[in-house]
């Protein structure tokens, strides 16, 4: 422990400035170019050889003490969020960190640089990897569906992205914190189904002659009024979260709109959940396109997998946490956050654990968060994670072998589980107006079991 301590302390000053530099260069997922780059090459001045993700941003590397033991994956979120009205947000942008990724960043820069100094290594066994991922928040989905289109990635999420090209093959056991108010940790998170929905009209002179559109923003604006029609249908245990926000509601006042555009996320604890109320809410935006006559496109792409974490390692959390801070307070909850956080889809396949870590103030995404003590959020942080790596790999890696044998992973394997949300994409025109005056409506893909669900009326 002493050993651990005296390793960070002597890379304080490298981990506080990494945290200004990063909060300073806020950029959003799969575009943290700056970000990247500064982490890489800090990296490779501490002597690590760096495996880049192809073509988009992040990379990982991977240290192997030469002993037998597990291999245990420790990441750090490259991106920011946007917040225009954030005092500190980018003024062309809006990007900024207050979702406290730079804090991460920081202190993953800190373990890295701790595992450099001399002999440390001699009390682990097992391997070690280290990884800056991108994009763990989920927005900007028209630019994200623009990548996938053109190859560039296949998920949304960093780490469903890295997990599908391999880079967390042989990976046994993975954990990360996020930065907060305090030292806490959750049962779990809400995963997410990300959706991209076009309501499509027809134009027409607003003044001159209206009826002769079709007004896609008020075929929208119903689409929302049904969707919260809806709301006390969703089971409260299933933690539903649906919450559109309108991209695009037409180019200029004196032509009815021909398009409109909402982006939107349906949330729940389970996939089980997610597809079901998924469901209903295709139902609600089509039939308010059924009402006046327009069609609607909607995209329905996986996000982020509903996040389980590892009793076993909410447990070695909690005690790491109480050998570096032992008068703090760590809060252990069975609830589940309403956020989403693809580290949810690692946890499908291997044990994991997301606690957070105290040092910031004010609302998480909101115009008022900061890292207001970097020591807690970034130095302390890592003592943290190193601690728990220790408890992980120590002694012949006698706890970390127990987790793994302990944990029953919801997916057999990372080609099982990929597999499976990719059975959840759903793209296209959802209406057919047919001569005959039929009209068919395709809902969604349905479950795995289930199939397409298609409607005439």
């Amino acid at each position: 422990m002493q050993d651990i301590v005296k390793a960070v302390e002597k890379n304080r000053q490298l981990i506080l400035d990494a945290e200004r530099f990063i909060w300073k260069h806020p950029e959003t997922g799969y575009k943290e170019f700056e970000t990247s780059k500064y982490m890489e090459n800090a990296f490779e001045a501490l002597g690590y050889t760096l495996v880049r993700a192809e073509g988009i941003t992040g990379f990982y590397t991977v240290l192997d003490t030469g002993r037998e033991g597990p291999e245990v994956l420790i990441l750090g979120e490259l991106d920011s969020i946007i917040c225009p009205s954030h005092p500190e947000a980018d003024p062309k942008t809006g990007a900024v960190h207050s979702c406290g990724h730079n804090a991460q960043c920081a202190t993953l820069l800190g373990i890295a640089a701790a595992l450099k100094e001399p002999n440390i290594l001699d009390k682990f066994c097992g391997r070690i990897r280290l990884c800056a991922v991108p994009a763990e928040e989920l927005l900007e989905i028209e630019y994200r569906t623009g990548l996938k289109k053109a190859g560039k990635i296949k998920y949304f999420g960093g780490k469903s992205e890295f997990l599908s090209r391999g880079y967390f093959d042989g990976v046994d056991i993975a954990f990360m914190v996020h930065t907060s108010v305090k030292y806490c940790t959750n049962g779990g998170s809400v995963g997410c189904l990300a959706k991209r929905i076009v309501y499509k009209g027809k134009a027409a002179h607003a003044g001159g002659n209206p009826e002769a559109g079709i007004n896609a923003l008020y075929a929208a604006n119903c689409g929302l009024n049904a969707v919260n029609a809806i709301r006390e249908t969703f089971r409260e245990k299933d933690q539903i979260r649906v919450h559109p926000i309108v991209t695009d509601g037409g180019v200029m006042v004196n032509a009815i709109p021909a398009t409109a555009v909402l982006e939107s996320y349906v949330r729940g604890k389970s996939f089980e959940a997610i597809v079901r109320e998924n469901r209903k809410v295709n139902r609600a935006l089509i039939g308010a396109a059924l009402s006046l006559g327009a069609n609607i496109e909607i995209v329905d792409t996986p996000g982020y997998a509903p996040l389980v974490n590892d009793k076993n390692m909410m447990e070695l959390a909690k005690e790491a946490a109480a050998m570096v801070m032992p008068d703090t307070d760590f809060e252990m909850r069975e609830t589940y956050s309403s956020g989403s956080t693809d580290m949810g889809d690692l946890s499908c396949i291997m044990p994991v654990v997301h606690p957070y870590a105290g040092g910031a103030v004010g609302t998480s995404h909101g115009n008022d968060y900061y890292i207001a003590d970097p020591e807690a959020a970034c130095v302390t942080n890592a003592k943290w994670q190193l601690t728990m790596l220790l408890l992980l790999l120590q002694n012949r890696a006698e706890r970390g072998k127990k987790i793994i044998a302990e944990h029953t992973p919801l997916f057999a394997s990372k080609e099982a589980y990929l597999s499976y949300v990719d059975g959840l994409n759903c793209e296209g025109d959802r209406i057919t107006y047919r001569e005959d005056g039929i009209t068919e409506v395709r809902l969604d893909t349905g479950s795995v079991e289930e199939g397409n669900d298609s409607r005439a009326i």
